[in-house]
């Protein structure tokens, strides 16, 4: 668990004056990263972002990257959840990652830079994996426009196309990952979501800032489809 601590002189937060040329919201954005333990924790632990830690808290939660598990990570840059899996299923199993972006190189991952509606690819990850995966993660969400309900459709999109890949790569009894916005999951969605596994929740893991709207619907025990 991380605790909130002060990151300034004698513990204190950090507070910015705005300069000339930075605006009000980049300085708000320089204090939350100053002052975020998570941003400096991930730091610390050579994780590249801070969201390493939201996939560890569900981890801890529900205990799917086992020991020897094959792991698909959709979205995957820039490797924080792939690091996690890498460490958690060990030398025993693999993790493939796919984005459309470039990614750097993450030990233990096999990375293919890819696009999900693109045919061909859940082929090319199963031929990775070698075999049907135990765990599909999602962290994907599209780039925020500031219009709320614009911003829900389209990460909605996203969660659906890897949701796609989910039915398509998992194997029967396996986990789905994959982030929501506020609202989560719902209609069709979650209809198919629960008629396809035996379990489905959603979460909000602590490392997921107060402020966001983003959920993370795990869904367990795959019943194939």
């Amino acid at each position: 668990m991380i605790k909130q601590k002060g990151s300034g002189r004698g513990g204190a937060p950090v507070h910015l004056h705005r300069k000339k040329g930075r605006g009000s919201s980049s300085t708000r954005w320089l204090e939350r990263q100053l002052n975020d333990p998570y941003v400096r924790a991930a730091k610390g632990k050579g994780y590249r972002s801070r969201a390493a830690f939201k996939l560890l808290e569900l981890d801890d939660k529900f205990r799917f990257l086992k020991k020897g598990a094959l792991v698909l990570d959709l979205g995957a840059a820039p490797g924080g959840w792939s690091q996690v899996a890498a460490q958690r299923v060990g030398g025993t199993g693999r993790v493939v990652a796919a984005d459309i972006l470039e990614m750097e190189p993450v030990a233990g991952v096999q990375v293919f830079r890819c696009d999900l509606l693109d045919g061909e690819t859940p082929a090319l990850l199963e031929a990775a994996l070698g075999g049907k995966a135990d765990v599909v993660l999602s962290d994907m969400a599209a780039p925020t426009t500031g219009h709320r309900a614009t911003d829900h459709l389209r990460t909605t999109a996203l969660f659906e196309a890897a949701l796609d890949v989910a039915e398509e790569m998992l194997a029967p009894g396996g986990t789905f990952v994959g982030k929501v916005f506020q609202g989560g999951a719902v209609g069709d969605l979650l209809t198919r979501a629960k008629a396809r596994f035996a379990t489905v929740r959603h979460v909000k893991p602590p490392a997921s800032r107060a402020e966001s709207v983003e959920l993370y619907l795990v869904a367990m025990g795959f019943k194939g489809t």
